[in-house]
């Protein structure tokens, strides 16, 4: 990954957003002198106009100038402080990390999983899936606390007791409390970073198992 090439696209989308600002300002403030200017040729010397209006807005155009300039200048604070961050993160290119994900790597014959789910099941039964939606593997009767890890580790074997050949799987977990109802779930599972990449301006992990995370997200590395 090329920093320099990330913070001029950060650099780029800050000068952007200023630079529009200080142009309309720009622009405002040329037709506003041009009406002074104008108004003020063609008066009444007899009856001069009052210059009172034209000082205020005067004044309101100064204070909008002074606020364009105080974002620019927090823009570039805050690019510079992403670039810090997306530094921070460019350790992390290589490492095994805990991730929000429905992937599940099987590697070496063995995949492993944790689940976590937001209220108490009366049934829980994860499986795990292929890419094409068909169910190599499943495990009834796991456990339904709330907001409790729980985890799920595979052997590699379908329901036939074969051997699947290692790669990337879905994890899918199937939740209903004691009135049938659906209980919402999360899955997370351990993969490698392989790049950093940038989003509008957000570092974006790119992970092994075909997937990506936001750095925020990452809840344990290794």
């Amino acid at each position: 990954m090329d920093i320099s090439h990330t913070t001029s696209a950060i650099n780029h989308a800050t000068a952007s957003v200023s630079g529009g600002a200080a142009s309309q300002l720009g622009a405002d403030l040329h037709s506003f002198l041009t009406l002074l200017i104008a108004q003020v040729s063609n008066q009444d010397p007899l009856e001069p106009m009052d210059s009172t209006a034209f000082v205020s807005q005067l004044a309101q155009l100064t204070q909008v100038e002074q606020s364009v300039v105080t974002n620019s200048n927090l823009e570039r604070i805050d690019s510079r402080l992403r670039y810090v961050e997306s530094l921070s993160d460019v350790q992390l290119i290589g490492r095994e990390v805990t991730v929000p994900t429905d992937r599940i790597e099987l590697r070496d014959g063995v995949a492993s999983a944790t689940y976590y789910l937001s209220n108490e099941a009366e049934s829980v039964t994860v499986s795990i899936r292929a890419a094409d939606g068909t169910v190599l593997y499943e495990l009834t009767g796991q456990p339904g606390s709330p907001r409790t890890a729980h985890a799920v580790t595979w052997d590699g074997l379908d329901s036939e007791g074969l051997p699947v050949p290692d790669g990337v799987f879905e994890v899918v977990v199937e939740a209903v409390d004691a009135q049938g109802r659906a209980v919402a779930y999360e899955t997370t599972a351990i993969t490698r970073v392989e790049e950093l990449s940038f989003r509008g301006g957000q570092a974006l992990l790119i992970l092994r198992n075909g997937g990506d995370a936001y750095p925020g997200s990452v809840t344990s590395v290794r």
